[in-house]
């Protein structure tokens, strides 16, 4: 069995598509079929229905999906350790980051981590959105994920083979361009069945889009609303609220500046907000010694604002570490 395989079958998973999965993979699709078509013979039935497009996994394939993505997480991990051992000074620590906080908050956050410096290694940032990100962490591609959190809400790192640390505080709330007036936001929650309130919202693939759709951000105001817009760019939705065409909800790290300035206002009043984390995860599993030491600085960062009494968690500007919440 081949380890290209199980990259062929994670990539069919995500895209759906044998074409669009063998340009991904760089090979032509007759080829890529095969390789398929190999995995599914070493492992003695079909993985994929093929009857419809997108293609969707069998009970085999559900089965084995999480086999193929811990296989590959731990190959790429143990490939990291080999490359590590042999490096005399380089080193690389791979943090995979939603886009909103890769500009709202990592900058400064990295600036409050005491002894950064001793870790002696390159840092690499990606940005993408929340569901990229996980299969990052999933396959061993990133050491860390830097995202927003909810308790309501569940994705793929919620398991015992990952933990976590809190490391601040946000604000989703729901932002209009004002009136003509200024006396108000041009879009207003709740709404109505004869004026329902046009929504600029988050695409599945969003972690902010699933935070809001756990907490109920519609129903707990009793919205009527309807969809005219969806990213899963924060960036984006909010120069389209700006620009008048819709309500948005937006963290208040990204917003902050704009309602300070009055280009945009709030849509509903404080109970329509939804509080949420900021948590750096990683896997349990050892990682490189240059990803161990920016764990720990940390955790000691953290530590150290405890004892000085440090109680309240920071806003998304990163000024400080919050207190350590790490789960179990």
């Amino acid at each position: 069995m081949d380890a290209a395989w199980l990259e062929d079958f994670l990539a069919l998973v995500d895209l759906g598509h044998f074409s669009r999965a063998a340009e991904q993979r760089g090979i032509t699709q007759p080829a890529f079929g095969r390789r398929v078509r190999a995995l599914e013979e070493w492992v003695g039935t079909p993985l994929f229905n093929r009857d419809a497009l997108p293609v969707t996994l069998t009970a085999a394939g559900e089965r084995f999906r999480p086999v193929a993505e811990e296989t590959l997480r731990r190959l790429y991990l143990g490939r990291e350790d080999a490359r590590e051992a042999g490096r005399l000074a380089a080193a690389t620590v791979r943090i995979a980051s939603t886009q909103t906080l890769s500009v709202s908050f990592f900058p400064n956050w990295v600036r409050t981590i005491e002894g950064f410096e001793r870790i002696q290694a390159t840092i690499n940032l990606t940005a993408a959105h929340m569901a990229a990100c996980e299969q990052m962490m999933l396959r061993g591609e990133a050491q860390f994920l830097l995202c927003h959190d909810h308790p309501a809400t569940t994705h793929m790192l919620a398991s015992e083979q990952f933990r976590s640390v809190h490391l601040g505080t946000d604000m989703l709330l729901p932002v209009s361009a004002p009136r003509p007036d200024g006396k108000g936001p041009l879009f207003a929650l709740p709404g109505s069945p004869d004026t329902p309130v046009p929504l600029l919202t988050y695409t599945g693939e969003s972690g902010l889009g699933r935070i809001l759709a756990s907490a109920q951000a519609i129903d707990r105001v009793g919205a009527t609303v309807k969809p005219v817009f969806s990213s899963h760019l924060t960036s984006v939705l909010v120069v389209m609220a700006r620009d008048a065409h819709g309500l948005a909800w937006a963290p208040l790290s990204i917003v902050a500046d704009d309602l300070e300035r009055g280009r945009l206002v709030r849509a509903a009043g404080p109970g329509s907000d939804i509080p949420v984390e900021i948590r750096l995860y990683r896997p349990r599993a050892r990682q490189s010694p240059a990803a161990e030491r920016l764990w720990s600085l940390v955790v000691a960062s953290d530590q150290e604002g405890q004892a000085e009494g440090r109680d309240a968690a920071p806003s998304a500007s990163g000024s400080s570490l919050a207190r350590n919440a790490e789960r179990s």
